[in-house]
């Protein structure tokens, strides 16, 4: 019935889903025996349409060298969709789902795949976004050359940042997971993802506005090789004996930054404030 609704009525059905999709996919992690059938009938948002979309739809519209289907999740869709976890995709023209209902943490990682593609978070390490936009045959040759041209690449990205990799690894302690390069940024110069392994972001600030987790897992920070205030900042910590002052400040500056661009409270405003204006004061933005 739903179905024939969905071919026939697209507007009306809709409609329909912005009403009720959050009941419909509570099923989807609870009715194992009909899951591809509400699969096929929910609907979503996404980065690059306007209306909802299907899931056979986003799956029409993969790149070449795309087996993911990609997802953010959190409370609002227009505001998730300028989240700096995008940028890459964006810039190659990934199409990535814009999940705003909090059931959609649960059915997600219960479901794992659909036609064969399975889910990932846009927010989570290892985007893999290198071999998006390649032809199937570019993407055999990459791999008849046994990986070596994206390790080097890689490495070439990290030994560029690596001063201040370290630099910063060191002056932000247990408040990150890691400090790596980034793939996905280009725009902003730094952002946080979950590593592989780890709770999404969302679910986890849900969990802890619920007290059901008293402290969130330490963040994986990403850095923009390519954004000119770390190349500034590369060059202050290749001159620096031990670690420069204001490398120091920057490194909490910018995972502050990045904290607030999450919708995260500060831990020590003040201590961000602070650092803030001291860094203005010494001209460098």
């Amino acid at each position: 019935e739903l179905k024939k609704k969905a071919e026939k009525a697209p507007e009306d059905y809709a409609q329909f889903w912005d009403n009720f999709g959050a009941v419909l996919k509570e099923g989807l992690y609870e009715d194992f025996e009909n899951r591809e059938t509400l699969l096929e009938l929910a609907r979503f948002h996404s980065t690059t349409e306007d209306g909802l979309i299907t899931l056979k739809d986003y799956i029409g519209r993969m790149k070449d060298g795309q087996d993911t289907i990609f997802y953010i999740s959190g409370e609002d869709a227009d505001t998730i969709a300028q989240s700096p976890q995008l940028e890459g995709f964006k810039a190659k023209g990934v199409e990535v789902l814009l999940l705003t209902d909090p059931v959609d943490e649960f059915w997600m990682p219960s479901v794992g795949q659909f036609e064969e593609k399975s889910f990932k978070s846009a927010t989570r390490g290892g985007a893999e976004l290198s071999n998006i936009g390649k032809s199937k045959d570019d993407t055999k040759d990459d791999e008849a050359k046994d990986g070596d041209d994206k390790k080097n690449e890689d490495a070439e990205k990290t030994s560029k940042i690596e001063p201040l990799l370290a630099a910063f690894k060191v002056a932000l302690g247990d408040k990150v997971k890691d400090v790596r390069a980034s793939d996905r940024l280009t725009d902003s110069p730094v952002c946080l993802v979950a590593d592989d392994g780890d709770m999404d972001m969302h679910i986890e600030r849900i969990m802890k506005q619920h007290n059901q987790i008293n402290e969130a897992t330490p963040r994986v920070m990403e850095i923009n090789p390519d954004h000119a205030l770390i190349s500034k900042l590369v060059v202050k910590a290749k001159k620096a004996e031990g670690i420069d002052p204001v490398v120091e400040e920057a490194a909490y500056l910018l995972l502050d930054q990045a904290r607030i661009v999450e919708g995260e409270p500060l831990a020590d405003p003040m201590a961000f404030s602070k650092r803030l204006a001291s860094v203005m004061e010494k001209g460098l933005i």
